[in-house]
């Protein structure tokens, strides 16, 4: 494995040299900074590229590169927008970065009601909470056939939250939820969510569909002509958000979508926290069927509750079972190697990590503290040795 470290640049309050102290070899990083479908130029990777290469690491994958919302819902001329994604891999490709990870999620990124939730122990962890979610979609936001996503206990919840929550609680609820966006991205107020989320309206998880299979059909095969590798990240939550369909939330979903273009470019993300937020999903087991297509890996845990809420559990807590997961990557990846395959190497990264310790007040991305992932980092490395030896001594 290739372990790797997410760093958020110019709005990642955590130093490269700080990073180098976790013992993690690549960074996963992006140009947050530049607005969607606009170039990723030459200039601005080959600077970013070699700040990170300074410090001593190697720019593994590219995190994300994102798709514009008119792509997603198919409007108009998307010629520019093709063109200008494209150019932005092949300006990735000369500077010697072949992974990208991107997502296919309508509006929003991961989405979480709670950045700070308490822990039993000390500390803090992301949280989604259905019924704090039911109580912005229905009563904040107002959005029309929301109640009948939620069951009637979610809904009583939610509305007994409502009443008894201050101002200052549903400016904190919108913050939350808007903050799965990093970077220079768009936040909206209730007023301007609702309007954007009008311009989704009557697109469907089939129209939806067929924007995707468009998308990949505009640059898998220049991916190709790049030997580059693109793989998609699954839902996060994995279901229907803001009445947005979601369609990279399971296993026939991600069958679907490697089978749209089938190609070695076009692949998978495996985010072990964003499947494993959906009770159907064996995770390991999904992983084992994909295995080939695994470019890169999102390792983290959650703990999941009947209503649907979850919250972040410690990487090698919860409800994925990691030690089975993380043989499958062992396993593939020593395939690869044995094949004498390209992208042999997978790069893994510790995904979120709960605020501890020093984290606490650090004002950090949310989601990704240092001693956190630090924790999760040498737990998984820990788990990988293991495996690695196992595996040597038959």
């Amino acid at each position: 494995m290739i372990e790797s470290w997410r760093w958020y640049g110019p709005f990642d309050p955590i130093t490269l040299p700080e990073v180098a102290q976790t013992g993690a070899a690549g960074i996963v990083h992006a140009l947050h900074e530049v607005p969607y479908g606009e170039v990723w130029t030459n200039d601005a990777i080959a600077a970013r590229k070699a700040e990170i290469t300074g410090a001593g690491f190697t720019w593994d994958v590219a995190e994300s590169l994102p798709i514009h919302e008119a792509v997603k819902r198919g409007e108009g001329d998307l010629s520019t927008l093709f063109a200008n994604y494209r150019q932005s891999m092949a300006n990735l490709a000369a500077n010697g970065i072949r992974t990208i990870c991107y997502n296919f999620m309508p509006l929003l990124d991961w989405t979480r009601t709670d950045l700070r939730a308490p822990l039993a122990r000390g500390g803090s962890c992301l949280r989604f909470d259905a019924s704090r979610m039911a109580a912005f979609e229905i009563h904040m936001l107002g959005r029309a056939g929301a109640e009948d996503e939620y069951s009637q206990d979610v809904r009583n919840k939610a509305a007994i939250w409502f009443q008894q929550s201050s101002e200052s609680d549903r400016e904190a609820l919108l913050h939350a939820i808007m903050s799965g966006l990093p970077g220079a991205f768009d936040r909206y107020d209730i007023a301007g969510l609702r309007d954007v989320l009008q311009s989704y309206e009557g697109i469907d998880r089939d129209t939806l569909r067929a924007n995707y299979k468009r998308f990949l059909q505009e640059v898998v095969p220049a991916a190709e002509d790049l030997g580059m590798v693109f793989c998609v990240h699954p839902d996060d939550p994995p279901r229907d958000i803001l009445g947005l369909p979601r369609i990279v939330s399971d296993g026939d979903d991600i069958d679907w979508i490697l089978s749209a273009v089938d190609s070695p470019a076009n692949g998978l993300t495996l985010c072990s926290g964003s499947l494993g937020a959906n009770p159907a999903n064996d995770v390991p087991a999904i992983a084992a069927r994909f295995a080939n297509k695994i470019r890169f890996g999102h390792l983290r845990n959650v703990r999941k509750e009947p209503d649907g809420s979850f919250e972040e559990a410690a990487h090698l807590e919860g409800d994925t079972d990691m030690v089975a997961l993380a043989d499958v990557f062992v396993t593939e990846e020593a395939r690869r190697r044995e094949a004498g395959e390209d992208f042999a190497s997978i790069p893994v990264r510790p995904d979120h990590g709960h605020e501890i310790l020093s984290d606490i007040g650090a004002k950090s991305v949310p989601g990704y503290p240092m001693i956190g992932r630090l924790r999760g980092l040498a737990e998984l490395r820990g788990v990988f040795r293991a495996l690695e030896y196992a595996a040597t001594r038959g």
